[in-house]
């Protein structure tokens, strides 16, 4: 059993991403933003991270690039429904500072489970 941070402002997204991994066997710990998210990191580690890009206080670019700086080996997928931007423009450059995996809301539990599959076996 693997250990998922998931950080989502959104209750509902952060309470059907835990209930999907928690039926997987997953132990999961949530965070409503990207401060907290990293508070929560630091007190205890996990095996995987799983982020929001746009939140209140700190948002998930930033939040992957603090995650990697003091932990590199920090396994992080990144998920968003947009914004003005839309997913499209912010998914990339969460891709180009650290995430391994990349995933547009809204996202199948297929979808999910696959990509901590994928991330968890890096």
């Amino acid at each position: 059993m693997s250990r998922i941070l998931v950080i989502d402002d959104d209750e509902q997204v952060r309470a059907l991403l835990s209930e999907i991994l928690r039926r997987a066997g997953h132990d999961v710990a949530e965070a409503v933003n990207g401060a907290d998210g990293l508070a929560q990191y630091q007190a205890r580690p996990a095996d995987l991270v799983i982020t929001d890009l746009i939140m209140p206080e700190k948002e998930g670019v930033e939040t992957i690039l603090e995650l990697r700086k003091a932990y590199p080996t920090v396994r992080i997928i990144a998920i968003s429904g947009g914004g003005r931007a839309g997913p499209r423009n912010l998914l990339p450059i969460a891709a180009a500072v650290g995430a391994r995996r990349v995933i547009v809301k809204p996202f199948s539990r297929q979808e999910i489970l696959e990509a901590v599959r994928e991330s968890l076996a890096a």
